[in-house]
């Protein structure tokens, strides 16, 4: 649930008073500054949702028809939308165990055993298509472990760009995730951390790269008055009435992350011990921001799966969620190159479920939730 709590108000009136509400106005460019400098970016590039911020970086790369883009089987589908928007195919590989991120060890085995190298190009044994990119997804607020992704990805000249829509804030090592990449992507929907209602951002330390994301992502005009283009451009750039929203949340950033992060530890406190429930891990190198608190359901020991736990809780007036279909069960992408056998992202799919984590969640509706969940368990 959005938390509008800052002065979204003020800021709103302001470009309603002015005018100024399309995709120009001094708000844009003030929610960029304000971005770049929350997260220690040089530059960083408004557009209208996290998924155009994924579609632009792999345009901006070059990626197209021929080309694979590695992704992980555990994300919403955005990901791997923004690579099939440019004609490429994904190539899906498997999570790790402990934190549900992409694996680096399957993706180095991926790159040294189902690729070749032929004239500077690593490409897939099995279909002939050039890697052109890795796409790591920062999963639920938690970092992916960028030092082990990069380093299997620099030998082959293979870049990667960073999926944080769901971990705005994040910190690997120190470093805020969508910042170590050749580009990161942010998501401000309705339902993250710092929202717009819609909106999204490409962060990247290159400055030719931002600017051409603004020249793209503002249909590629090459002389403003009299409407020349000499490129394909979209119709991407944010609004200033959203950039207005934007920044009076990018300002409540780390009251938000605080909020996260006390709702994480009482949840952590109140399910300790229960049975059959497991809690998602944070590693000792990582700062999750907690997006979506999860957890995984063992039915055997816990005496109901996910999905019955969800209704239960329904029935009780809790919402809760499963997480997405794991990317090589979805139909629309039956075209993907899926990488050996897929297995932890089938099981955290099969086991988990997202609680209640709303910036605003008191105290006593968090009490209520870890109540109604340890009165399933015991029934």
């Amino acid at each position: 649930m959005p938390v509008l709590s800052g002065r979204e108000w003020q800021y709103v009136k302001e470009c309603l008073d002015t005018n100024w509400v399309s995709s120009a106005g001094l708000f844009i460019e003030r929610f960029e500054r304000a971005t770049a400098a929350a997260l220690n970016a040089e530059h960083a590039v408004a557009v209208v949702n996290g998924t155009a911020a994924l579609h632009l970086a792999m345009v901006l790369l070059g990626v197209g028809p021929g080309d694979e883009v590695v992704v992980p089987a555990l994300t919403f589908i955005a990901t791997a939308n923004a690579v099939r928007y440019t004609g490429a195919v994904p190539a899906i590989l498997d999570v790790e165990a402990d934190y549900w991120q992409l694996d680096a060890a399957k993706l180095e085995a991926f790159l040294r055993e189902g690729c070749i190298r032929h004239n500077g190009t690593l490409s897939n044994k099995a279909t002939g298509r050039r890697i052109a990119a890795i796409l790591p997804v920062h999963a639920l607020g938690h970092p992916c472990d960028m030092d082990a992704i990069i380093a299997v990805a620099d030998p082959y000249g293979i870049p990667v760009v960073e999926d944080a829509a769901e971990a705005i804030g994040a910190r690997y090592k120190g470093r805020y995730v969508g910042t170590i990449g050749r580009m990161g992507c942010l998501s401000f929907n309705g339902n993250k951390t710092i929202t717009c209602g819609g909106g999204g951002m490409i962060l990247t330390g290159d400055a030719k790269i931002a600017a051409r994301a603004r020249y793209l992502s503002s249909q590629a005009k090459d002389d403003e008055i009299a409407y020349v283009h000499s490129e394909i451009g979209y119709n991407y750039r944010l609004t200033n009435v959203l950039a207005a929203i934007g920044l009076a949340q990018i300002e409540k950033l780390d009251e938000h992350i605080a909020a996260k992060e006390r709702i994480a530890r009482r949840y952590y406190d109140g399910l300790a011990g229960i049975p059959g429930l497991t809690p998602m891990l944070q590693a000792n190198w990582a700062q999750n921001v907690h997006w979506l608190f999860t957890i995984l359901i063992d039915s055997t020991r816990f005496g109901l799966d996910n999905m019955t736990l969800l209704n239960r809780l329904l029935e009780a007036g809790i919402e809760t969620r499963p997480l997405w279909q794991p990317m090589h069960r979805s139909s629309a992408l039956r075209d993907a190159f899926v990488h050996s056998e897929i297995t932890v992202a089938d099981r955290v799919h099969a086991q988990a479920l997202s609680l209640p984590s709303s910036v605003n969640l008191t105290p006593e509706q968090q009490d209520r939730v870890i109540a109604s969940i340890k009165q399933a368990s015991r029934a």
